[in-house]
């Protein structure tokens, strides 16, 4: 633990009229073992008792290159266009979109992918749309077993499409 040296006190008797010396100051010594055992004991039970998690991360496929035009058949393709308010809009092929509650669309992809197994997703999100409305449609993907999708901007042009049905 601690310890300290005392020494025997030099010139035990003083004389008169020598000036007073100053008392020899003590050497003190602290045994750091003690303390060292306690960290290295709290290191192992924090790194023991601590859950090793695994990142939780999407697998994501990019094309090669921008010039490779991946050909998909209409019967394959179902297109889902999101605007800025939130509004769920589906279509088959070139059908006219119909709308869909967030709420349905779980159901909705189940049965299309239990229809057609080789079905490919294209996810169409308006600039003003918020983040969270994506996570939360690749979410209902992941959990229905759509594992081919693709995600792209809303165009002028899908506007219009919407437009008419509105």
């Amino acid at each position: 633990m601690g310890a300290v040296d005392t020494a025997a006190p030099r010139g035990a008797q003083r004389k008169k009229g020598k000036k007073r010396r100053q008392p020899r100051r003590l050497g003190i010594r602290i045994d750091m073992t003690p303390m060292v055992d306690i960290a290295f004991l709290l290191l192992t039970f924090f790194m023991l008792t601590t859950t090793m998690s695994k990142p939780q991360t999407m697998e994501i496929n990019l094309p090669p290159s921008k010039d490779v035009k991946v050909e998909i058949a209409e019967s394959n393709l179902m297109t889902l266009r999101v605007k800025g308010d939130g509004s769920i809009y589906w279509n088959m092929g070139i059908e006219s979109p119909k709308k869909v509650e967030f709420k349905d669309l779980k159901a909705l992809l189940k049965e299309r992918i239990e229809q057609n197994p080789k079905l490919t997703v294209l996810l169409k999100i308006h600039r003003d749309g918020k983040y969270h409305m994506m996570v939360d449609i690749i979410d209902e993907f992941n959990v229905s077993g759509i594992s081919r999708f693709s995600i792209a901007p809303l165009t002028e042009a899908d506007l219009k499409v919407l437009a008419k049905v509105s």
